[in-house]
């Protein structure tokens, strides 16, 4: 038999919520184990018991938005770095999409405690998922997670068979060997790749590892989710079917967009930002923005 588990870990385990956000519903008595409700923390379990969440959180949970954002080059994902401004700042009424068909609207208070759901390179474009909800984070990014993840890539070099296979399998990164991916060449200078994990810039080290260099990146689908007609800088609500447990290494689809060079690329219709560029290095946040920022 089996040694008992803190009910966090059982509920995010089983992937009703990640485990800070368990510890929450425990405190407030939302939580039921075998039929009963439970609001101690810390309290273990045995790895079999029946857990359920009352109404109550159940509607809490629903109410969690996530959206996704096509990034721009010269956006961070998360937090404000070197004075780079997050991609969070891309969520305007002005860059919503046409594309929405959740019905949402913009409301600037619903957004708060949106965080990114996997990293984007702050020189790579494409696919962003910021999200409220745990259940979602952790399909994205959870320790066992193998949703596949599709990215085109930009190379400034003719690329032979044997790279391509090296590519596939049989490189490590920090002293480990990396998932089988899925490499297929679609034209002279611009390959797709589909990984199964997610780790920090792991497509340019792998390239720079076979001889390849690459010069534009952009993701363009997370399991099911994908960019589909998102234009650059815009973004939309997901909807909840788009998250459902479904297997994500069916079937290949043809590829979607395309990756162009910071030199080629055309700036999209939406979001206007005036005085600023969306693309490449001018994205840094001027001193008044700073001040700004410091006072609120």
């Amino acid at each position: 038999m089996s040694d008992p588990v803190r009910l966090s870990k059982l509920m995010s385990q089983r992937g009703l919520c990640s485990r800070r956000e368990a510890d929450k519903l425990i405190e407030q008595g939302l939580v039921r184990v075998n039929g009963e409700l439970v609001n101690t923390l810390g309290i273990k379990f045995p790895e079999d018991v029946k857990i359920e969440l009352t109404q109550r959180a159940q509607a809490m949970q629903n109410e969690r938005m996530t959206i996704m954002i096509n990034k721009p080059v010269g956006y961070v994902s998360g937090q404000a770095e070197d004075d780079y401004i997050p991609a969070v700042r891309l969520i305007t009424q002005e860059s919503h999409s046409d594309t929405d068909q959740s019905g949402g609207k913009f409301k600037p208070a619903i957004f708060k405690g949106l965080a990114p759901a996997g990293r984007l390179d702050i020189d790579s474009q494409g696919l962003l998922v910021l999200t409220q909800d745990g259940r979602i984070a952790k399909q994205l990014i959870g320790e066992n997670t193998e949703l596949e993840k599709e990215y085109l890539v930009r190379i400034d070099v003719d690329v032979t068979e044997e790279q391509i296979e090296q590519l596939t399998f049989g490189l490590e990164l920090d002293g480990k060997p990396l998932k089988r991916a899925k490499v297929k060449q679609l034209n002279e200078d611009q390959l797709q790749i589909i990984l199964r994990e997610g780790k920090k810039r792991q497509i340019r080290r792998m390239c720079e590892a076979v001889g390849l260099h690459v010069s534009g990146l952009k993701r363009v689908r997370v399991g099911e989710l994908r960019l589909g007609k998102l234009e650059e800088g815009q973004w939309r609500f997901v909807l909840p079917e788009e998250f459902s447990h479904r297997d994500a290494r069916g079937p290949e689809r043809a590829p979607s967009g395309k990756v162009v060079s910071r030199e080629d690329r055309v700036p999209p219709r939406h979001p206007k930002i005036k005085g600023k560029s969306l693309y490449g290095q001018g994205a840094r946040r001027s001193k008044s923005e700073k001040i700004s920022d410091d006072k609120s």
